[in-house]
C-alpha cells in the first residue's frame, strides 16, 4: 500500500465493541483479570496499552521496520539506546547532532562510564578511523541539527556492519515520508515525534524502530524496566498526525525550496543551509538517501545583531524552540536550543 494509506489504516482497525473507526484512548492504568495468570494480554499500563500500540505499530509501517518502540520524548528514546550499551564501551557521535542529544551524552551518560567521540561522519573514512576496540555504537543524525550536514547512510552501514556497530540514524529531521535509514542498513532509527510526525506543536513524543528482533527485545524491556512511555492520550494525538503526514511533508518540502532561495538569490543571508539548493554540499547525497530535502533551513547572516532584529520583526514566523509544526518557527539555535 502507498505511504497515506499505511499512514491512515496500519496498527488500527474498528473498535471491536462500539465499531469506532478511530482508534480509542485506552486511558487505564490497569487490567481485569479472569483469574490468576489469565487475561487478556494486557496486565499493567506501563507494560500494555492498546492505543500505543497501535501507534507503534502505524509509525513501524511507515518506516518501513518490523518493530517500533514508543517514548515519552525523543531523548528519553536516546537514553534507552545506552541500555544497549554498558559502561567502559565506546560511542562514535555525528558532531553537529541536536543539543539535547550533545547535553545527555557528554554531561550526563559520560558519568556512568560511557565514552564518546564526536566525529565529522559526513566522511565515512572518519567513522571507520574512530573505531577502536571497545566501540560498540555510531549515532547518526541527518541531515544534522542545525546546519544540515548529511551523511551517507548505506556507506556507514557497511562500515558498522564490518566492525560488529550497532547504528543507529536520528531520521527525525525527514520523517519517515522523506527518508528511511532501514532500508539502506541501519539497525536502529530515531524519532522526536515531536517535530514533524506530531506536526502540530501539541504533543512530546519519542519512537525507536528497528527490524532486528534481538534489538526489539532489549528496547522493549527496557521501555518496561524504566518506564518513560508516552500517555495514551500522547499515542492518540500522533496517531491523528500521521493520517496527514504526506500533505504536510509536501507542503513543508515546497514551502522550503522557495525560501531558501529567496534568501539565497536576495543577498540578505551570507550563507545558506538547505539539501535541496544545488549549492548545498552534499545535494547530490541527499537526492540519492532522500526522497526529499524536508522544511529546515539554516541561514548566516554573518552578524548577531541583524540576526535579533530579523527574529524580533518577522511577521509570519514566531520566535519558538522546536520545529516541524504546521506554523512557521524560527530560532537561534546556538542561544536556544543548543
Amino acid at each position: 500500500m502507498g505511504f497515506s494509506t499505511d499512514a491512515i489504516h496500519a496498527g488500527q482497525k474498528p473498535d471491536p465493541v462500539t465499531g469506532a473507526v478511530i482508534t480509542p484512548i485506552y486511558q487505564t492504568s490497569t487490567y481485569a483479570q479472569e483469574e490468576l495468570g489469565k487475561h487478556k494480554g494486557y496486565e499493567y499500563g506501563r507494560t500494555h496499552n492498546l492505543t500505543r500500540q497501535s501507534l507503534e505499530a502505524n509509525i513501524a509501517a511507515l518506516e518501513k521496520s518490523k518493530y517500533g518502540v514508543a517514548y515519552s520524548s525523543g531523548l528519553s528514546a536516546t537514553h534507552a539506546l545506552m541500555g544497549l550499551v554498558k559502561a567502559g564501551d565506546h560511542i562514535i557521535v555525528s558532531d553537529n547532532v541536536y543539543g539535547g542529544t550533545y547535553r545527555l551524552f557528554e554531561l550526563i551518560m559520560k558519568d556512568f562510564g560511557l565514552e564518546f567521540s564526536w566525529v565529522n561522519t559526513n566522511d565515512v573514512n572518519n567513522i571507520e578511523g574512530a573505531v577502536k576496540e571497545n566501540t560498540k555504537m555510531v549515532f547518526l543524525e541527518t541531515p544534522t541539527n542545525p546546519m544540515l550536514n548529511l551523511t551517507d547512510l548505506a556507506m556507514s552501514a557497511e562500515v558498522c556492519k564490518k566492525n560488529n556497530l550497532i547504528s543507529v540514524c536520528d531520521n527525525t529531521f525527514m520523517s519517515p515520508y522523506f527518508q528511511n535509514p532501514l532500508a539502506f542498513g541501519i539497525d536502529i532509527v530515531l524519532h522526536s515525534e515531536t517535530k514533524y510526525i506530531g506536526g502540530h506543536s501539541d504533543v512530546i513524543g519519542g519512537i525507536l524502530l528497528t527490524n532486528s528482533d534481538e534489538i526489539h527485545k532489549r528496547l522493549r524491556y527496557i521501555q518496561n524496566a524504566v518506564g518513560a512511555i508516552p500517555s495514551p492520550f500522547d499515542c492518540w494525538l500522533l496517531l491523528r498526525s500521521t493520517k496527514t503526514l504526506a500533505v504536510r511533508m509536501e507542503r513543508h518540502n515546497s514551502n522550503a525550496i522557495v525560501v531558501a532561495k529567496f534568501l539565497t538569490e536576495s543577498g540578505i543571508a551570507k550563507k545558506v543551509y538547505y539539501p535541496g539548493l544545488a549549492s548545498h554540499p552534499h545535494h547530490e547525497l541527499a537526492k540519492k538517501q532522500m526522497r526529499g530535502f524536508g522544511g529546515m533551513i539554516s541561514a548566516d547572516f554573518g552578524d548577531v545583531e541583524l540576526a535579533k532584529k530579523i527574529l524580533k520583526n518577522v511577521k509570519v514566523f514566531t520566535l519558538g524552540e522546536s520545529l516541524g509544526g504546521v506554523e512557521s518557527l524560527i530560532s537561534h539555535p546556538a542561544s536556544m536550543t543548543h
